[in-house]
């Protein structure tokens, strides 16, 4: 077992797998936190194995844990949650980028291109960004309905924007006048 967090894969066996447990200290988790804009991180750690697929590609699978603080969406109020995610990369030796200054994203977005080494520092910081609530929110907190208007004149509200709210409106009047 390894606490190493950068693999050279010329070291690596063929034959069997190379397993590894990470567990950053503090001053690790506070540059973690503040690249991810988190407001907290604590008990991250990153467990797995690299194992060579076929003769010349990687394959390294894993479990990564992580409790996050981030703030409210809504209130700005810190949001704590747990993160336990598995992990996949295939590192191949015969990964070839696009030419095109456009180009369709692969959906197997487990592929990553071999590099003389395999960084699960790298790895764990990507896969921990991946995982993390987008729009993290307090249980229970609701966004309102939010009115502006100029001094004297009547705020639309969201259903007066709807498409069709003009036409309701319309037969509505028209409904009165007959």
């Amino acid at each position: 077992m390894t606490d190493e967090t950068v693999l050279r894969v010329s070291d690596l066996p063929q034959n069997r797998a190379t397993p590894f447990s990470i567990r950053p200290d503090s001053t690790k988790l506070g540059d973690i936190a503040r690249e991810l804009g988190l407001d907290g991180l604590r008990k991250l750690s990153f467990t797995g194995q690299v194992q060579a697929e076929g003769k010349r590609d990687w394959l390294l699978t894993g479990m990564l844990g992580a409790t996050v603080v981030q703030p409210c969406v809504v209130t700005l109020e810190p949001v704590t949650t747990r993160i336990d995610t598995e992990v996949r990369r295939l590192f191949l030796a015969d990964w070839l980028d696009p030419d095109e200054e456009e180009a369709e994203m692969p959906e197997d977005d487990e592929s990553e291109p071999l590099d003389s080494v395999i960084d699960l520092g790298t790895v764990m910081a990507e896969a921990l960004a991946l995982a993390l609530p987008v729009y993290p929110r307090k249980k229970g907190v609701e966004l309102g309905e939010a009115i502006f208007a100029e001094p004297g004149k009547k705020a639309m509200t969201d259903e007066e924007t709807r498409p069709f709210a003009g036409l309701a409106a319309l037969r509505d009047s028209l409904k009165k006048d007959s």
